[in-house]
């Protein structure tokens, strides 16, 4: 009568032999299953491995799309400028590529840092792409700072040719420098732009208050007034006068030689 006041079906689902049994069959497989978990494969540099996949999960792209946007000179725009310019610092290098080569076979092994590597290194040319795709973004900003310094710089230059109180200027201190050089270097045709940093160095021999220069203005105050107003001929002069020439020239020779 027993037997008719219990649920034994319930009974038999929470404690059946052959329940526990598939349990502690699972829980075994389960053990067996983590122990075949596959160990990864790492050749590459620890310190630099880690790096790598720093700047891997900024990306947020596969390695195939990585890849193709190499490949296609990043045509949808996937790679940022900063991003390839890390890249660059990621080229695999010849000791990389021989060791990632030995165990090309175990390529589903590979750590994700030298899985990107090998795969990159299959890309023909691959830091020749990456450079040109990194001058590709960078030249707009290149441009953009080169530019207006070369353009004062022609302005500047257009405005000092085609000056003609200028050139008034210059030949009164010429017929000066002549005079003062007479039996010695007289009768000169020119002069070294750099020669008129002496016109202020070169004082009176009577007065050492006054130098050569305090005496041209005022020769040009009283016979040549015009001349004076010289500087309305070179407004784009004091900006061009900021520019680093040997700065300016490197910027140019760096685009120049990325553009071969």
């Amino acid at each position: 009568r027993a037997f008719k006041m219990l649920d034994l079906e319930d009974f038999e689902k929470m404690f059946s032999a052959y329940q526990r049994h598939q349990k502690e069959m699972g829980s075994t497989e389960d053990l067996y299953l983590s122990g075949r978990k596959v160990k990864e494969l790492s050749v590459i540099d620890g310190r630099r491995a880690q790096n790598c996949v720093i700047l891997l999960s900024k990306l947020k792209l596969s390695n195939e799309e990585i890849r193709q946007a190499i490949l296609k000179m990043d045509e949808e725009e996937d790679l940022a400028k900063d991003m390839l310019e890390q890249l660059l610092k990621f080229v695999p290098e010849k000791s990389d590529i021989d060791l990632l080569e030995e165990h090309k076979h175990e390529i589903d092994r590979m750590a994700r840092a030298d899985r990107f590597l090998y795969e990159m290194s299959r890309i023909d040319h691959y830091q020749q792409r990456l450079q040109a795709l990194f001058f590709k973004k960078k030249f707009p900003e290149r441009l953009a700072e080169a530019k207006p310094k070369v353009e004062a710089i022609l302005l500047a230059s257009r405005e000092l040719i085609r000056s003609k109180r200028l050139k008034q200027l210059l030949e009164v201190v010429l017929a000066f420098g002549n005079y003062m050089n007479k039996g010695q270097r007289g009768n000169a045709y020119g002069f070294k732009v750099s020669s008129l940093n002496k016109i202020a160095d070169t004082k009176s021999s009577i007065d050492k208050n006054i130098t050569l220069l305090h005496y041209l203005i005022m020769i040009f105050e009283k016979n040549y007034l015009d001349v004076l107003e010289v500087q309305s001929e070179l407004q784009h002069l004091p900006e061009a006068a900021k520019v680093n020439l040997v700065e300016l020239e490197k910027e140019i020779n760096n685009v120049k030689a990325g553009l071969k």
